[in-house]
């Protein structure tokens, strides 16, 4: 493993953060999400054409940068230092690479191209709060039982009449971006409750029937949609016919996610360590700076070895997907304890909630809730690597057992 990063990976992390410190600073975020997009329609544009942003981690036969999922998490740690308002998540993140794997050759024609421009954006929806669920974040479920399972609820999909395309009919609460994105991926049960089975569909924002809420959220720069769908055409992703596995490439996008979200935390989590620093630096009580004071050192020790513990289980992931669920644990946590020390260490200014360490404290809350809690996390992680696995039985300890335990008794017949 060379852990070294390339000159392309430097160049991108420079240049964005440069964007982003003249673009994106803390009353930029507070007017962005404010609007009716929830982030900088400009800065967006801006990120797709400069640096081609969205299209990182897509192939470039279809207009993307052809990269690995590292250099997409290198980038997230940037916009996650300066917790940027984007659909880069949602479009990037989560449906292109979904697109990519199941759409037809029409499809991904069509779709990714635009997509990787940054002119189509895309927000995956799924029934009820079950998005780490659904991305095999905090646990497996092959079967697809969290869009329904073909009971009541979810959404669900049947064969329109004309018999040229699917009608969908239920609700997601939860859709991340889901208000303003031009295109939906919509999780939706079909079959019945006997042949039931999960289907991905692409819907467009035109679409007769769609209705688009946007909800509030704790942290508003990770907007939130009720997606409702009555009676809304649909077109199937991938090729009628065939049994797509979709459970399984859901789940295949949740392990390069969580790297990614483990960047981004990372990210938000040494901004905040670093502002934090900078204050009890210029802080003054008893004609010393407070982050003289051995108590608030420690403090700060011990946070900066949670930050840099969480960057570098980031890089990890980012290398390799399948550490990412033990990653997004490791950087959650950071971000949780730096937010939560960050208000702390501000004294009663950091105690307002208008003061910008609540930025940082309101992301650690609502990401732990979307992708989380750490411990089942790492529950999961734990159970994927078969930590908790009852040890098989030797043959002599079964030999053993079986001459202590006491004979049957026979049955006799009177």
């Amino acid at each position: 493993m060379d852990a070294a990063f390339t000159a392309e990976q430097d160049e991108i992390r420079r240049t964005l953060r440069e964007i982003l410190a003249k673009r994106c600073g803390p009353d930029e975020v507070k007017a962005a999400v404010r609007t009716a997009a929830g982030y900088d329609r400009e800065l967006w544009q801006q990120l797709s054409r400069q640096l081609g942003l969205p299209g990182l981690a897509v192939a470039e036969e279809y207009g993307g940068a052809g990269c690995g999922p590292a250099d997409l998490a290198l980038a997230c740690e940037e916009t996650g230092r300066a917790l940027l308002p984007s659909p880069l998540l949602a479009t990037a993140v989560l449906c292109a690479p979904l697109i990519a794997a199941l759409g037809t050759a029409a499809q991904r024609s069509a779709l990714l191209p635009p997509l990787a421009s940054g002119g189509l954006t895309a927000a995956l929806a799924v029934p009820g709060p079950v998005l780490a669920t659904a991305l095999a974040l905090t646990g497996e479920d092959c079967a697809g039982g969290w869009s329904g399972g073909g009971r009541a609820g979810g959404v669900q999909a049947r064969p329109d009449a004309a018999g040229d395309g699917w009608r969908l009919y239920g609700e997601a609460a939860q859709a991340l971006d889901g208000h303003s994105a031009s295109l939906l991926l919509v999780a939706a049960h079909t079959g019945g409750f006997a042949r039931s089975r999960t289907l991905l569909f692409l819907v467009r924002e035109d679409a007769p029937g769609l209705v688009r809420s946007r909800q509030t959220v704790l942290d508003e720069t990770r907007p939130q949609a009720r997606i409702q769908l009555r009676d809304v055409p649909a077109e199937l992703l991938g090729a009628a016919g065939e049994e797509a596995d979709v459970p399984g490439a859901l789940a295949a996008v949740g392990r390069p996610a969580s790297a990614v979200l483990a960047a981004e935390a990372a990210g938000a989590a040494g901004q905040a360590l670093a502002r934090t620093v900078e204050y009890v630096r210029q802080r003054e009580q008893f004609g010393r700076a407070i982050g003289s004071f051995q108590a608030v050192k420690h403090r700060l020790a011990d946070l900066y070895v949670q930050v840099q513990a969480a960057r570098s289980a980031a890089y990890y992931a980012a290398w390799d997907p399948d550490q990412g669920g033990l990653a997004l644990a490791q950087a959650l946590e950071a971000l949780r304890l730096t937010a939560g020390e960050a208000i702390q260490l501000h004294g009663g200014i950091g105690f307002t909630w208008e003061h910008d360490a609540h930025l940082y404290f309101k992301r650690a809350a609502s990401d732990e809730l979307l992708f989380g809690p750490v411990h089942r996390l790492r529950a999961h992680a734990a159970d994927r690597a078969g930590l908790f696995a009852p040890a098989p039985a030797s043959a002599p300890a079964l030999a053993a057992a079986s001459a202590a335990a006491p004979p049957a008794q026979e049955k006799v017949t009177v």
